[in-house]
């Protein structure tokens, strides 16, 4: 990582915990500050994924279109002519 990459966070820490931050960077191969970032990600993703919501209007047209028989094209009616990639067991 470049030091012109993004801005800075800066945060303070209690002696031990920085001992087992470092600790834990050293042990996984890492700089502390990419295995501080990293962790910090993991943390966001797992957040953000289980306080993320649909909205309800999308969700309301996801299921009326899964609910909605498929239309015939042009393309469907071509791939329903070729012949099978696999045969079922």
């Amino acid at each position: 990582m470049s030091a012109a990459t993004s801005p800075r966070l800066n945060f303070r820490v209690r002696p031990e915990t920085e001992a087992r931050l470092r600790a834990a960077a050293a042990a996984s191969g890492q700089s502390l500050t990419d295995f501080v970032i990293s962790a910090a990600e993991d943390r966001a993703d797992d957040v953000l994924a289980t306080h993320t919501v649909v909205p309800a209007e999308y969700f309301s047209r996801l299921l009326e279109a899964l609910d909605s028989p498929v239309e015939p094209n042009a393309a469907l009616r071509e791939l329903a002519q070729r012949p099978r990639a696999f045969e079922p067991r």
